[in-house]
């Protein structure tokens, strides 16, 4: 019997998709969670495309209570005309020109933790580079110190801690309930840890992401205190999750292919596409929440008013009726129009740094060690979020 890469690297079976299952239906009620999930490549595309009928603000339907402050100025929480509005206030920091401008400083923060590395037979991906690389990039474009990056991987613990599936299921409310009062420390420490270095930048402005949001109007008015702690956390924390389970992912499907290893190390054009691949192959961010404002039909179902649909972004990569042979890790795979990074109104604003921060990191890592791989003695670590994929130790040896 053939041992699957999802066996070999021990994953969870709630991730489905990496053990090559699909559901019958792209468009389903689940019972055992009582709402709705849809799978389907061209379904999902649809849900996430139309922000009208599929709300981002599930608030109203949550199953406990949640305080609204927590989610005032969460981008991935809102809907228009609200939403843009917020979005524009940053979307400037990350255009591709701004973006491509940085990659300079992602070579210098790369080549110095590499240097760190150079002496050891082994060291963990995640805690020598995967972690501190992106994490460094953005404080410095928010305006924080990135020496504080241990406060940050405690908070972003904290917040990603959870291993119970959302659901609405009452059996399951406890649980619910139990996730929503342990994200809520690291969420207030954050929250005021970057308050405080807002009220720094009302005194000192200076040429930062987080002053831009201390001098930002919308509609004539400042952020609240709530509406800018909830942004400049979700910036501090979507920019850099995404990229420590991008290099984590990208280096760990690249391992367990040693023949498109080979062909990325002897032709580094093709790092861009073994990037994108190991997106839709483990997509990082699995699943999104949306809930519907009015009664819809799609892929062949009706769902009615006021229900919440998880979207499977990471099912939906290997839906077969999008992809060719969708359970190959493929890096020439042209065209690739996964879904990691979302779509639509709420596609990753820092999608464009993720991608640059994963190929200079990975180029100057393939040039520095050139027997690079995984340790067979050392066990995988997968971050415990159900709806996330992604390493939190990945060691490697380096010779």
């Amino acid at each position: 019997m053939t041992t699957t890469l999802a066996e070999r690297w021990g994953i969870d079976q709630k991730h489905f998709w990496m053990h090559g299952e699909q559901p019958a239906q792209p468009v389903r009620f689940d019972e055992a969670r009582q709402l709705w999930a849809v799978s389907g490549y061209q379904e999902a595309v649809q849900v996430i495309g139309d922000p009208e009928r599929f709300s981002s603000n599930l608030l109203p339907l949550m199953p406990m209570e949640v305080d609204p402050a927590i989610t005032d100025g969460n981008l991935i929480q809102m809907d228009p005309p609200d939403h843009r509005e917020l979005r524009t206030l940053v979307s400037h920091a990350f255009t591709r020109k701004v973006v491509a401008d940085l990659e300079p400083r992602i070579a210098e923060v790369t080549g110095e933790l590499l240097d760190a590395l150079a002496e050891q037979d082994r060291f963990d991906l995640v805690t020598g580079l995967a972690y501190p690389l992106p994490v460094i990039v953005i404080a410095e474009l928010l305006g924080v110190p990135a020496s504080d990056q241990e406060l940050f991987k405690k908070w972003a613990d904290g917040l990603f801690a959870n291993q119970s599936e959302f659901s609405l299921n009452e059996d399951d409310l406890a649980a619910q309930e139990a996730d929503v009062a342990g994200k809520e420390q690291p969420a207030a420490e954050m929250g005021e840890y970057l308050l405080a270095h807002a009220a720094e930048r009302r005194r000192k402005p200076r040429a930062d992401l987080l002053t831009k949001l201390v001098e930002a109007e919308v509609d004539g008015k400042g952020l609240t205190d709530a509406q800018l702690a909830n942004f400049a956390s979700l910036l501090l924390l979507a920019g850099h999750v995404t990229t420590t389970m991008l290099l984590g992912n990208t280096v760990l499907c690249l391992d367990a292919h040693p023949d498109q290893l080979a062909r990325v190390r002897a032709d580094r054009a093709l790092l861009p596409g073994a990037i994108e691949e190991s997106v839709r192959f483990m997509t990082p961010f699995t699943a999104l929440y949306r809930a519907t404002t009015t009664e819809v039909e799609i892929g062949g179902r009706r769902i009615p008013e006021k229900q919440i649909v998880t979207v499977q972004l990471a099912a939906a990569n290997r839906d077969e009726r999008q992809w060719a042979d969708p359970m190959t890790f493929d890096i020439t795979r042209d065209p690739n129009p996964h879904l990691g990074f979302g779509r639509g109104i709420h596609f990753c604003l820092g999608a464009p740094l993720a991608r640059l921060e994963g190929r200079v990191a990975l180029n100057l890592l393939l040039d520095r060690f050139p027997a690079l791989r995984t340790d067979p003695t050392a066990p995988l670590k997968f971050m415990p979020s159900p709806d996330a994929m992604g390493v939190s130790e990945l060691t490697l040896l380096t010779s």
